[in-house]
């Protein structure tokens, strides 16, 4: 028989808390909640990633590359040499294995996704430097 754990919680809108804010490898107001730490059992990281208008995430590389599923909002995703996406609320976001690469809320709309990271056993994340202001406001396709 199959056991199936289930955690209900009430929310507006995202249906996860927003979590803490994060500061060390973001730009402007990040909040994270983690949903699955790394295991033996499911070997995946999840967490609900929330940015509020202009904020974003560092360049950055996954070993395994990650899948974000954009759960709110409007936000930009930008892999190293190529424009800038917009990315909306329904879309699914794959980031390939070390690519660089950033992402966050536009300038005028937060956004929130939720990331996937599977085989964690090679790593999550490597974080590198910020995106500048410059890049952030760059060609969006």
């Amino acid at each position: 028989m199959m056991q199936i754990s289930v955690q209900a919680q009430k929310a507006v809108g995202n249906p996860f808390p927003k979590g803490n804010e994060v500061t060390a490898t973001f730009t402007g107001t990040v909040w994270l909640h983690p949903l699955v730490a790394k295991d033996s059992t499911f070997n995946l990281v999840a967490g609900s990633v929330t940015f509020e208008p202009g904020a974003r995430s560092f360049w950055h590389t996954h070993q395994a590359g990650q899948i974000l599923l954009i759960t709110d909002g409007i936000g930009y995703t930008q892999e190293k040499g190529k424009p800038i996406r917009v990315i909306r609320k329904g879309e699914v976001i794959t980031c390939l294995p070390n690519i660089e690469h950033w992402h966050g809320a536009s300038s005028a709309s937060s956004m929130t996704h939720i990331s996937l990271n599977p085989n964690a056993e090679k790593g999550v994340v490597t974080w590198l430097q910020p995106v500048t202001d410059e890049q952030y406001n760059g060609p969006k396709q």
